[in-house]
């Protein structure tokens, strides 16, 4: 469900569909007008939560100003949720009971487990603290026993230093551009960069580079590994929402 006409959301809710139709999954796309009301748009999440040939259901964020996120996304039967973000989920994440696990923080896990990266023992830093990134990638790095830190844009700078200098691990998603210098980086550290930030076109009628929240030159110098801006992060979350879409069909098949 695509509600608006925000360009990125737009350039998402496509590749999302690009992916299911490689896979052979159907995706159906609602794209509604930004003045739509609440109750409306609470009436169609019904409608597809009683429509037993749709699996999954996805409300593509951020929705306009003037529309209750929150309560959209607790219409969602929780059983559809392939996003993760219903409480529902998030406490069952909490609990070491996930169902479905919020797609970037899946894909991060995801990518740690494919380099042969173990958090278990390390030292890890989550730059960011938000319900679809931040929060649920540092409940999974618990539960996969890191040794964890949370820091924030409104963490000390002094602070905010020492916590990324001393990771092992460091996860960053606060959504601002260079908002870590690559000098902080350890030695040898795994970086996984998960800003997608746009800067400003050095020409008129061009588009503005696309880059991460970590200094990339810089701090590729220093890592061990570090996710690229664009095609890290983003395919992952991507492929997470496929396998999540992929669980709730076999759960609700109950096969």
């Amino acid at each position: 469900m695509l509600v608006g006409e925000d360009p990125a959301s737009a350039v998402y809710v496509r590749s999302k569909g690009r992916a299911c139709e490689r896979l052979g999954f159907s995706s159906r796309q609602h794209t509604l007008s930004s003045e739509i009301q609440q109750q409306k748009l609470i009436s169609l999440v019904e409608e597809l939560n009683a429509d037993d040939s749709v699996h999954g259901i996805l409300v593509q964020m951020p929705l306009p100003s003037g529309l209750d996120a929150q309560e959209v996304l607790e219409a969602i039967d929780p059983n559809k949720d392939v996003d993760g973000f219903h409480p529902d989920n998030v406490g069952l994440l909490a609990l070491k009971r996930p169902r479905f696990v919020s797609c970037t923080p899946r894909g991060i896990m995801a990518l740690l487990a494919e380099s042969g990266v173990d958090p278990s023992g390390k030292r890890v830093t989550v730059v960011g603290r938000s319900p679809i990134v931040g929060l649920p990638v540092a409940m999974l790095l618990l539960h996969a026993n890191a040794t964890l830190r949370v820091v924030h844009s409104r963490t000390a700078a002094e602070d905010l230093r020492a916590a990324v200098e001393e990771a092992e691990i460091l996860v960053v998603a606060v959504g601002r551009a260079g908002f870590i210098p690559g000098e902080w980086v350890r030695q040898g550290a795994v970086v996984i960069d998960v800003g997608i930030n746009r800067l400003p076109a050095e020409r008129e009628g061009q588009r503005g580079k696309l880059v991460g929240d970590v200094e990339f030159a810089a701090a590729a110098e220093r890592a061990g590994a570090i996710t690229p801006v664009p095609g890290g992060v983003g395919p992952m979350t991507i492929s997470m929402l496929m396998r999540n879409t992929l669980d709730a069909a076999r759960m609700q098949a109950q096969c």
